[in-house]
């Protein structure tokens, strides 16, 4: 660590170091952020998980991680806050009954699905994700969310394309507690 350089700021920088970007991934013109390299690295996926946690609401009953890579760092954030963990997975992946919302990506369409009774009434959810582009896999999953009667209470993602608007998209529809672990602009 840089001397003055605070533990979060340090945390910050290992977790930026380590992402990989990789251009023309899934399709030309999208650069895509790997993660694997952050993964890989004990110290780095620590720290990315430390400072998903210490950017939480004081106060979560679940935290909802979508398929796949939110299942990542969602479920070990669940762990440290006490909470449970409920996971929102493409189609044909859930048994029994479940709700599913189709949304636009910045580079197709997806669908996502939960179970009907994942989530009870008034439960407060932090949502935790890899990546917030355009901010469709979060509305998607925030309109889930609404539709089991739970409270969205705050989003946590590990990189924030900034560039691509997602804050704002999410803002439009009432959704402003949004924390990045580290954002490209």
């Amino acid at each position: 660590m840089v001397p003055g350089q605070s533990d979060q700021a340090a945390r910050r920088e290992l977790v930026q170091s380590l992402i990989r970007e990789v251009p023309d991934f899934p399709k030309p013109g999208v650069t895509f952020s790997d993660i694997t390299p952050l993964l890989a690295s004990a110290r780095g996926f620590e720290a990315a998980v430390v400072e998903l946690v210490s950017s939480a609401p004081s106060q979560v009953d679940v935290v909802v991680g979508m398929e796949a890579r939110g299942f990542i760092f969602g479920a070990p954030v669940a762990l440290a806050l006490g909470a449970g963990f409920v996971p929102v997975r493409k189609p044909g992946k859930l048994p029994g009954d479940v709700l599913s919302q189709t949304f636009a990506l910045e580079y197709g369409e997806e669908t996502l699905n939960v179970h009907r009774d994942a989530l009870t009434p008034g439960a407060r959810v932090l949502v935790v994700d890899d990546v917030l582009a355009t901010g469709g896999t979060i509305g998607a999953t925030a309109a889930l969310i609404d539709q089991l009667g739970a409270e969205l209470v705050g989003v946590g993602v590990l990189i924030e394309l900034g560039f691509l608007g997602g804050r704002a998209t999410l803002a439009e529809r009432g959704i402003d507690v949004i924390n990045a672990v580290v954002t490209a602009d």
